[in-house]
This record gives structure tokens, C-alpha cells and sequence, in this order.
């Protein structure tokens, strides 16, 4: 994928935010849906996808293996699937942009066919670890060959037929648990993943909605999910409910800038998901769920968020599985509560598009904020509801969530806040900065 520019904007306080806006659908389950109809034998159709640029990596590579994917007119997305084992030696590597998702995923899915496929990345995905994959799918007989440090450009030469294992995951990780899985669909006999801490369940409840054979168990163990290959995936009609991840900024909006008052509809809530919402609460924030229902088998509900008084919490660490890409934007709560928030055991925060610990804490610093970095979080004392200095420009590293996290962190600042890039935003939430003006009366 061609670099973009840099793309620089500038944030600072107005006045309230106030309407109704909704949210691209969930990134997790976007990528998700993309991959298993694709391995469907038949026709399947996908409403509400995400069309940001790491779901549209994961459509291209697919392509590029045999599926037929294309985007109808009315914004439905159609997937006409090469089935189980059907995947297709692609022509050339595979670009996965900034998409740690995709490339995870699409790892298991490669493991466990007779293809050879090298992934490469942009400059932020290349430095991120991969060796937590390449782990469990060495040993179901793939072999991988990653660049120093078990980074991109990767290679790897599929099996066809792998070996089932059982695999304990050493850290809590959706995503190394869906690699395993999805490689297991075309493994001959039954996969375990055992994840001591729950994780986001988005793989396991859409394996079972296309057909494949998956159990899951609660042991003393932890979960112990099951698959049994080889796996035959039937097409599907699905609906796919608004990102949480992506209504955390504006839930966070909403209630730190003074008189917000927010409705974000079609949030998805499975509570897998849902930790920043509940450390919100426990902070003291306003957000009421209207209109629960159910969606293609996920929760969702719309979301009503209005100005509070944050104070601040000690985050209990048990919440981090739920709330991991969430925690950037806590820590801009965080810096307008009163008092101290102390939000620790997030260790995985070090290994995302950026080193969201480091690259959060020296952005608040220097808009004013006192906080105190561990090697798993960050503690931080709040303004007390007092506008942030601001006057700073910040690299956002080519990282999407701490590009929004600080433009929200602008809008209670007394001088602008401005990102260095705010392209990357484009990976997840393309109209972040139209739905921004519109609820603040288009004075961002």
C-alpha cells in the first residue's frame, strides 16, 4: 500500500457535542466475516462492513487467494467462497498495510494449506511481533520464516494435512487463538485453545454461525475451545453492528467536554468488548443503553452519553482482554477526573501499532497532564474537570487510536492540540473527523 502524506490537524476546545451519529461497523468482526465466507462453499452477503483500509487489506489478500469479493451498489458487501482447503497460491506477497489483524488471522488460514505466502506491512506493522503466532502453528507443522525479531516481511509455507494440537496461550490474545483455530478448519481431528483469560469471542460464535463444529468448555483451566476439522463452512447473511472500540472516543467525548450530550446508535456489546464502557461507569460517567437487541448473534444496544464528572479509579487489570485497544483513550479520561487513575496490566499495549504506553504518556505530558509510567500502564492525576494546556504538536506514530485519543484530548484543551499525521485514522474510522464536526457544530 502506497505511504500517505503526512496529514496534520489541529484540536481545541468550543463548545459541547450534542446529536446522534453512529459508527463503522466493528473492525474485529469485519475481518472475521471476510475470512470465513471466503472459505464458504456458495454466495455470502455482509452488511454494514467496515470499509477502512485494514479491513480492505484483509479483502484484497483474499482476492488474491481465489475468493470473489466485490462491493454492490447499495453497500453490501458480496463473498463468493473458494471453500475449506481451497485457498489458491496468491502471485505475490501479500500487502497487509498497518492491519496486525489481518496478518495474524490470515497466518492461521495459510498454516494449514499447501501455499506459500509472504506478508509484508507498512513501517508500524513491520515492527511488531509475530512470534506468539508462529508458536502454535509451527508446531501444527507450518513452516515460518520471519525477519529478525519475528517481524514482516514473514513467509509462510503451508501444510496440508497439519497437525491438530492443544495450545495453551501464554498471554491473553484473540488473535493468537483465532489463528490456531482457523488453521485448525482444515486440520484433520480436533484443535483445543486454552485461554486461561477470556478474550473476545467474535471467532468463536462466527465459526459456529457458519456451520463448523466448535465447542467451548469452562474448566479450571480456563475456556477450552475446541475445533474440529475439516471443517465444511456454509455461505451466510451477516449484519455487522457498530464498532465499540471505535464509540469509545466519543463516549469519552461526550463526557469530559462540559454539556455534551451524545446518542451513538448500533453499538455492538458483546462483553467481551465492553470494559471501557464499565471503568466509564465506574468513574463516574453517564451512558445509558436504549434499545437493546440482538444482530447476526452479537448484542448491540444504542449508546446515550452525557457530560459527568469523571473521578478517578484504580482500573481493576481483569478488565484489560475487554478493553485492550481502549486504554488510549481512558488515559484522556483519566487526565480531566478527579484525582489519581492508576491503570496497570496491559503489557500488550507495549506491541500495538505503536508503543501505546510510551507514545500516550509523552503525548499527555505534553499537553499538560501529570502522569507516571509502569512497563504495563500508566497512572495519571487528573485536572479535576479543568481544561488541559494544550499547545502541543504530537506524534501520533502512525497509530489510528492514539491519533483519535489526542484529537478528543484536544477538544479540552486551551491551546491546540495538533497530530503530526492524522492520516492513519483512515484504518479504522475514515469519517472520525466528519462525525467530530458534526456533532460540535463544525467547529473542529
Amino acid at each position: 500500500m502506497t505511504p500517505h502524506p503526512p496529514l496534520p490537524r489541529s484540536f481545541v476546545a468550543g463548545g459541547p457535542l450534542a446529536g446522534t451519529m453512529t459508527v463503522p461497523g466493528d473492525k474485529s468482526i469485519s475481518h472475521r466475516a471476510l475470512m470465513l465466507a471466503a472459505l464458504a462453499v456458495g454466495t455470502s452477503r455482509i452488511e454494514g462492513l467496515l470499509e477502512g483500509e485494514d479491513v480492505l487489506a484483509t479483502a484484497a489478500a483474499l482476492r488474491a487467494m481465489g475468493a470473489r469479493i466485490e462491493r454492490l451498489g447499495d453497500g453490501v458487501w458480496q463473498v463468493d467462497g473458494v471453500g475449506v482447503g481451497g485457498l489458491l497460491q496468491p502471485q505475490q506477497a501479500l500487502d497487509m498495510g498497518n492491519s496486525g489483524t489481518s496478518t495474524r488471522l490470515l497466518m492461521g488460514l495459510v498454516a494449514s494449506h499447501p501455499i506459500t505466502v509472504t506478508f509484508i506491512g507498512d513501517a508500524s506493522l513491520s515492527t511488531r511481533p509475530m512470534g506468539r503466532v508462529i508458536a502454535p502453528l509451527a508446531q501444527m507443522g507450518a513452516d515460518i520464516t520471519a525477519s529478525p525479531g519475528g517481524t514482516l516481511p514473514l513467509m509462510v509455507r503451508g501444510i496440508c494435512p497439519a497437525v491438530p494440537i492443544e495450545y495453551t496461550l501464554p498471554v491473553a490474545s484473540a488473535q493468537v487463538k483465532s489463528a490456531v483455530l482457523l488453521a485448525g478448519l482444515n486440520t484433520p481431528g480436533i484443535t483445543r485453545v486454552i485461554e486461561p483469560v477470556a478474550t473476545r469471542d467474535h471467532s468463536e460464535r462466527m465459526l459456529r454461525g457458519f456451520g463448523a463444529v466448535l465447542t467451548v468448555e469452562h474448566t479450571d483451566q480456563g475456556r477450552i475451545i475446541a475445533i474440529t476439522g475439516e471443517a465444511e463452512l456454509r455461505p451466510q447473511s451477516i449484519t455487522v453492528p457498530g464498532d465499540p472500540s471505535s464509540a469509545a472516543f466519543f463516549a469519552v467525548a461526550a463526557s469530559i467536554v462540559p454539556g455534551s450530550d451524545v446518542l451513538i446508535a448500533n453499538v455492538g456489546l458483546n462483553v467481551t468488548r465492553t470494559g471501557l464502557f464499565g471503568a466509564l461507569r465506574m468513574m463516574g460517567a453517564e451512558i445509558t443503553r436504549e434499545n437493546p437487541r440482538e444482530v447476526g448473534g452479537e448484542p448491540v444496544a444504542d449508546l446515550r452519553v452525557r457530560h459527568a464528572v469523571l473521578r478517578g479509579i484504580e482500573v481493576p487489570p481483569d478488565l484489560a482482554p475487554s478493553m485492550i485497544d481502549e486504554y488510549p483513550i481512558l488515559f484522556v479520561a483519566a487526565a480531566l477526573a478527579e484525582g489519581r487513575t492508576l491503570a496497570r496490566g496491559a503489557h500488550e499495549l507495549r506491541v500495538k501499532e505503536s508503543d501505546r504506553i510510551a507514545t500516550m504518556a509523552a503525548a499527555l505530558r505534553a499537553i499538560g497532564a501529570a502522569v507516571e509510567e509502569f512497563d504495563d500502564g500508566l497512572a495519571i492525576t487528573g485536572s479535576g474537570g479543568a481544561a488541559l494546556a494544550g499547545g502541543a504538536t504530537i506524534a501520533t506514530r502512525l497509530d489510528h487510536r492514539i491519533a483519535m485519543s489526542l484529537a478528543v484530548a484536544g477538544l479540552v484543551s486551551r491551546a491546540p492540540v495538533t497530530l503530526d499525521d492524522a492520516s492513519p485514522v483512515a484504518t479504522s474510522f475514515p469519517a472520525f473527523f466528519d462525525t467530530l464536526d458534526a456533532l460540535a457544530g463544525g467547529r473542529v
